[in-house]
């Protein structure tokens, strides 16, 4: 952890220099595919206003997509600056393993190692921003929560020269937790850089992140009464679980300590370079010329280098955990005093494409045609082994110059190597109808996939050396309205599913070769009860038809009612009320600690005692904004004493936690 530290200062340091290093700053910012084609200037995303009238254009976009964004700075929506998604459930803890409330099923073809239930902690390649800003932007971030959970946040960016952009991104989360056996950490750093060349027919794109996972499992609560007999003042780390150490709680957010546990480490490193043909030109404004460049032909090489590192380690297992976990749970016969899980893996993966423009001044219609080579090695508790893919894929984008039509499709194939026969397929067709009607949207995915390698008796963690699997064929309809005047947006999904591979308890793999189907339905919408009293609505129905593993809750909904506005303050922006979360009772995944997974149960129901309630109180002032918030005031309750302790629970023998304080704030600095 501390040598994370010692990165963060010295990228600041540098950063510091180059800044006053700095002359002439792009004053406007091209858009167009990589930044390369079209011209104009870009709209102002964030400005901040110093004595001396400075100002800032910023704006990102995403690494395969041409348009440009800009920052979002509403302040009604916590889970946006949080790790946390408000429809994610959880083990009790932040930190903990999670997953999605929605039915989201994996639909990527080819490898996939299967390790995902931590995944909502990390720092993505394709969430990465590439940044055109012209001042240097610093945003700092800290979120102080009961029990000493912690998250810091540092994000820096700037512009090297105008034609070449640098960001750095750090976060650090820890998370003691209430009960024994629960801290959590996480680390996570992103270096990433966007160059063009002068004549913009040249782009480089770079991206180096690191992700360290560390998360200690206690299997949950021995007896779910437990937490309900205990006196309000009772400290609920007393309550006996059943997997892992009685150790002390550590709170040094420097230095967690997990004996009994997950431990996932992943390394991305890529490399995107492009080449560009096509046409000159130039516009003169205001006796400035502004050179432009538009894109015909495009030839372009990808290069990935990645580490992953998937470990489950208990340093006490004959100790404390042999007969009242490992034997009745994972059917062990006897246990060394260490016992380990791990698989691991190194990946490299070369990509070469070519792209078509067809309309010389629309950079955001293109054909893409390409060639993909992953070599992969995996080491594992019984050996290691070599596998290879080739697959070969095409795309076309057209989002039209008059903003009214966005299309999209994209498909690929696996043709040779280890997940020879995968494919998936993508269409997605927008319309801006009208402004009464506002934009409608329709598509289409297919995947047709091998099972996640953790399925493969080769891995470390199949334990019940389970073989035979097929692929699974997963079906997506998908359609959308949204109608921006009326702040309503109306989506549905529809799933089919075949041969889908799943856990049927802590450590059995099975596949399904049922066909079942899953409809899901979605609004959200903003009501005007007053001027500045708004109600924001979020509601989602799900259904499954057919005998498949997969259990959801009927309903989902998130409810928001309070003052949004200013309070007649021209730099102030309040939003402050009460925040409620339900889901409908349902058999919800039990979860597998040696494997880190969620698996399919069909006799337990869970149902939340009352739904969550949370007050909160957002402010921003300039370039300042902070959070405080009060959640989980469903838990209180006089039994015993007055107490927050009528916790609900998001799998069973995992209880929520009661009243948790939060207080974040986030700072913007333009330099």
């Amino acid at each position: 952890m501390t040598k994370h530290i010692y990165i963060l200062f010295i990228l600041l340091s540098v950063a510091a220099l180059e800044i006053n290093a700095q002359n002439g700053l792009l004053n406007r910012i091209p858009r167009g595919g990589g930044g390369s084609g079209g011209g104009g200037a870009g709209r102002d995303s964030l400005r901040h206003r110093t004595g001396q009238e400075d100002s800032i254009t910023i704006n990102f976009r995403y690494l395969d997509s041409s348009r440009y964004l800009k920052f979002d700075s509403s302040i009604n929506d916590f889970s946006k600056k949080f790790v946390l998604p408000a429809d994610y459930i959880y083990l009790g803890n932040t930190g903990t393993a999670a997953k999605p409330l929605l039915f989201t099923p994996l639909m990527k073809a080819g490898w996939d190692a299967g390790f995902h239930s931590f995944d909502i902690y990390k720092i993505k390649l394709e969430d990465t921003r590439f940044y055109n800003t012209t001042r240097p932007y610093t945003e700092l971030g800290y979120v102080l929560s009961s029990k000493q959970e912690q998250m810091l946040h540092v994000l820096h960016t700037q512009n090297i020269n105008p034609n070449w952009n640098a960001a750095f991104q750090y976060r650090l989360l820890t998370a003691p937790g209430y009960f024994k056996n629960q801290n959590t950490s996480q680390s996570s750093y992103r270096l990433n850089s966007f160059y063009q060349s002068p004549n913009r027919r040249y782009h480089l794109f770079f991206v180096f992140i690191h992700n360290k996972i560390q998360a200690a499992e206690n299997g949950g609560i021995r007896d779910n009464n437990a937490i309900d007999d205990l006196p309000a003042s009772k400290d609920r780390s007393t309550i006996d679980v059943l997997l892992g150490p009685e150790l002390p709680t550590y709170t040094n957010p420097l230095s967690t300590f997990v004996k009994t546990g997950n431990k996932y480490k992943t390394n991305n490193f890529f490399l995107r370079q492009q080449y560009d043909l096509g046409k000159k030109d130039s516009v003169e404004t205001d006796s400035v010329t502004i050179h432009l460049f538009y894109p015909k032909l495009r030839v372009e090489h990808s290069v990935q280098i990645n580490s992953y590192t998937y470990q489950f380690s208990d340093g006490g297992a004959d100790l404390y955990n042999d007969t009242n976990f490992y034997r009745p749970f994972y059917n062990f016969l006897s246990i060394p005093a260490t016992y380990q899980l791990q698989d691991k893996w190194n990946e490299i993966i070369n990509d070469v494409s070519i792209y078509q423009f067809p309309d010389t001044k629309n950079p955001q219609q293109f054909f893409k045609l390409g060639a993909s080579l992953q070599n992969l090695k995996g080491i594992f508790d019984a050996g290691s082994s070599s596998f290879h893919n080739t697959w070969l894929h095409a795309e076309y984008r057209n989002k039209t110059r008059n903003q009214k039509w966005d299309a999209e499709a994209q498909g690929e194939l696996y043709v040779t190597g280890f997940n020879v026969g995968d494919y998936s397929a993508y269409g997605s067709l927008r319309r801006f109808v009208s402004r009464q009607i506002g934009f409608l949207q329709v598509g289409f995915q297919n995947t047709n996939r091998s099972p996640s390698f953790i399925f493969s008796p080769a891995s470390s963690f199949n334990l019940a050396n389970t073989s035979g699997f097929k692929k699974e064929n997963t079906t997506r309809l998908f359609a959308s309205i949204e109608q921006p005047q009326r702040k309503l947006k109306l989506s549905g999904n529809y799933y089919l599913l075949t041969n889908y591979s799943y856990f049927s308890d802590y450590y059995h793999a099975r596949q399904s070769s049922a066909v079942f189907n899953l409809l899901q339905v979605s609004a959200e919408k903003e009501f005007a009860l007053t001027r500045h009293l708004q109600w924001i609505a979020e509601v989602t129905l799900q259904q499954k038809a057919g005998n498949g593993p997969v259990n959801v809750p009927l309903l989902f909904t998130r409810q928001r009612i309070g003052y949004h506005g200013s309070l007649g303050f021209k730099s102030l922006q309040l939003a402050t009320g009460i925040e409620v979360k339900y889901n409908t009772a349902y058999k919800a995944d039990g979860y597998s600690p040696l494997l880190g997974q969620f698996y399919y149960q069909d006799t337990a129901t869970v149902r939340l005692r009352l739904p969550t309630i949370n007050l909160y109180f957002h402010f921003r002032i300039k370039s300042f904004t902070a959070y405080v918030r009060a959640e989980n005031l469903n838990t209180a309750r006089t039994k015993q004493g007055f107490g927050f302790t009528n916790n609900n629970e998001a799998v069973i023998g995992y209880p929520y936690p009661g009243l948790q304080i939060r207080f974040g704030i986030f700072w913007s600095f333009v330099n």
